[in-house]
């Protein structure tokens, strides 16, 4: 029987009953025995009960996107199974408590009966079912035990030592089941360690966001919760001390952002962080850093909308709000990072380039993104000083002053002798209010007049495969290791994708790659195509086709590949 070397555990259950805890002592477990792993997660708006789905993807080599299949399911109540019928196949192995799977899939698969609560009870408590179903799985796959039990131990070593010590022994209960599982049923798993995956960290999504925003300075952060975006203000608020910021909850999102202008004008790196509904009131005041040309950084976590839609699933649906958002006419970035270590640079190189431009920058991402994390090598830091573009002002200044460029001298109030005056009426050169025809025509051009230099510090797109290709398939955003991976099974020649990290301006060597392209394929998590809009306003290239997902859910490795085998085969 040949082994799989690449395997997707699947653990539902209720929300609130413990299985973030599984999920995260597991996960920590395989890759400190040595294993790569990636793990995504769909969960309910709500606090407790509903059904939440973990997919812990384990490999003997890197793994980064979502897959259908599942080849372990742990279903820890009776409603988990109905939900996930349609993902499983016949190499399925279901594990877990009889009463929590119907007889027609313990009679329909694999299935084998294992007796959490029973081995919990006899550590003391039914509730310690969750560890030893971690165990279970841990010794099935053949983790290292010292590591599982050592983790367990600091897991819960605030809950107190008698607390700690029963989760240990119940994780060893289980793991003890699950390696003599592995040896009476013969199970098919048989992952290759590697020592150098040990030392790898884990990341996730928003955590690379909040630690790339602290490698670019940001001094201050203000926001007010919104899924999925949360996790960034919860993560600069927990490490602010460490770091040396301020981490401001406001009282809505026009609060926040106003306050993100607000430290930037003081001398500060600000960034706020939100999802489509908070994003929408703050609009008015990404139109005050337009015109006061006062640096911001947005984070965009997009979910389904419009409306509440839904709150904890995943979508690509607001790129084009993210370009036309505000009254008036002013420049702007969005940068979309693919992966999670894309997440940590452009979060970093946002502030460098508000800085350096004097606009807002977007950060796009997405719920898988940020709540999906896996194991990778340490990142990079720019370890050089990171000084702010602003000048010391004296007799004379204008903020405004007329430059070539458009990128007028920053002061900051009480760095110098000058004057920093800013408005958010229609201003001359010196900050001043004005109603001149000639004035506002000369101010709204020398805004414009940025957009220049910023196309050319555009971050080029990153192109995988041969640069001779018929077909050329385009994504943004999180679904570029799905793509990348989609592309590798289909087995399709001709071929090459191309990832946009900075979706707006464009990259002038885009053009480049699309008029080489007999066909072009756009996948996005969207209804209308907003990539494949902005393409033709960008480049006045239309995309031939459009591969398009839109019910909350990411692509999964086995759907895109079929769907982008038959577009380049066929051509629709």
């Amino acid at each position: 029987m040949k082994k799989l070397e690449d395997i997707s555990l699947v653990l539902s259950g209720e929300a609130g009953k413990g299985l973030n805890t599984i999920e995260r002592v597991l996960v920590r477990t395989l890759k400190l025995s040595g294993f790569h792993i990636y793990a995504s997660k769909e969960y309910m708006s709500r606090v407790r009960g509903g059904n939440n789905t973990v997919e812990i993807r384990t490999a003997s080599k890197p793994v980064g996107a979502f897959v259908d299949r599942i080849d372990i399911l742990v279903p820890l109540n009776g409603k988990a199974i109905g939900r996930l019928k349609h993902r499983l196949g016949p190499g399925t192995l279901i594990i877990g408590e009889s009463g929590s799977v119907e007889e027609e899939y313990r009679s329909g698969h694999r299935f084998i009966e294992a007796p959490f609560i029973s081995m919990a009870e006899e550590a003391g408590d039914p509730i310690y079912a969750n560890s030893v179903a971690a165990g279970v799985l841990a010794g099935m796959l053949g983790a290292d035990r010292d590591v599982l039990e050592s983790l367990m131990k600091k897991t819960f070593a605030g809950k107190g030592e008698e607390v700690a010590g029963k989760n240990v022994e119940s994780a060893g209960k289980g793991y003890a089941f699950g390696r003599d599982l592995a040896e009476k049923e013969d199970l098919p798993f048989g992952l290759v360690p590697d020592e150098t995956v040990k030392g790898n960290i884990v990341l996730s999504g928003g955590d690379a966001v909040s630690l790339g925003a602290i490698a670019g300075g940001c001094s201050f952060i203000s926001s007010y919760p919104m899924s999925p975006s949360t996790s960034i203000l919860v993560f600069l608020a927990r490490h602010a001390a460490e770091f040396g910021l301020v981490a401001e909850q406001a009282e809505d999102e026009i609060s926040a952002i106003n306050m993100a202008i607000g430290a930037w004008y003081a001398g500060a790196r600000g960034m706020v962080t939100t999802s489509g509904g908070g994003f929408a009131l703050m609009v008015e005041g990404l139109s005050l850093a337009g015109m006061t040309e006062t640096p911001v950084v947005i984070h965009l976590a997009q979910r389904p909308g419009p409306a509440t839609g839904l709150p904890t699933r995943t979508e690509q649906g607001d790129l084009l709000f993210a370009l036309r958002a505000g009254h008036g006419e002013f420049p702007r970035i969005i940068l979309a990072p693919g992966t999670i270590e894309e997440a940590f640079y452009l979060s970093r190189e946002a502030f460098s380039l508000a800085d350096r431009f004097q606009v807002p920058v977007i950060i796009l991402t997405d719920q898988h993104l940020i709540d999906s994390y896996r194991d990778l090598e340490d990142l990079h830091t720019d370890r050089t000083v990171i000084r702010n573009s602003f000048v010391e002002t004296g007799e004379g200044y204008r903020r405004y002053e007329n430059t070539g460029d458009g990128i007028s001298p920053r002061g900051v109030p009480g760095f110098g002798s000058g004057l920093v005056c800013v408005d958010s009426d229609e201003h001359d050169e010196a900050g001043r209010i004005t109603e001149d025809a000639d004035v506002r025509t000369a101010m709204v051009e020398k805004r414009l007049r940025k957009s220049e230099k910023i196309r050319e510090a555009a971050l080029e797109p990153v192109l995988t495969g041969s640069e001779k290709y018929t077909s050329l398939v385009l994504g943004w955003g999180s679904n570029f290791p799905v793509i990348r991976e989609a592309l590798e099974e289909a087995g399709v020649a001709d071929t090459s994708f191309l990832h946009l990290r900075q979706v707006y301006p464009m990259h002038p060597r885009t053009q480049t790659y699309l008029e080489k392209a007999e066909r072009i394929i756009v996948v996005e998590n969207n209804a209308t195509s907003q990539l494949g809009s902005l393409l033709m306003l960008e480049t006045g290239i239309e995309p031939d086709v459009s591969i398009l997902k839109y019910d909350g859910h990411p692509f999964s490795v086995e759907e895109l590949t079929g769907r982008l085998r038959t577009a380049i085969k066929s051509g629709v």
